[in-house]
């Protein structure tokens, strides 16, 4: 499956627009990330247990997203777009989406 941030896929016809393909994930921190964090905020510098949360929680949701489109019977999903957004106190929630297509 192409998955591209692009309208197009270079030197690809897209035959047809199946639809809005996505997938997301709800993410919690937890209460050893925390602590690490809490003290990464007293010396500075990057919040790697927060920074590996968010890269498996953006992996995930493309995956879903791969999975609809292909449930979709899907070539590619083009003009993929990622946002997150808070769903709680400590959780968030991280969207993959992106148009399904045929391809020629």
């Amino acid at each position: 499956m192409i998955i591209t941030t692009t309208e197009k896929v270079p030197n690809q016809e897209i035959t047809e627009i199946l639809g809005v393909a996505r997938g997301s994930t709800v993410r919690a921190r937890n209460i050893g990330r925390d602590i690490f964090a809490g003290l990464k905020n007293i010396i500075g510098g990057e919040i790697e247990e927060y920074s590996k949360l968010q890269a498996e929680s953006r992996e995930q949701a493309l995956q879903r997203m791969e999975q609809d489109a292909a449930r979709l019977g899907a070539d590619a999903v083009v003009n993929v777009r990622m946002t997150t957004s808070m769903v709680m106190q400590g959780a968030s929630e991280i969207l993959a989406y992106g148009t399904a297509v045929k391809l020629a």
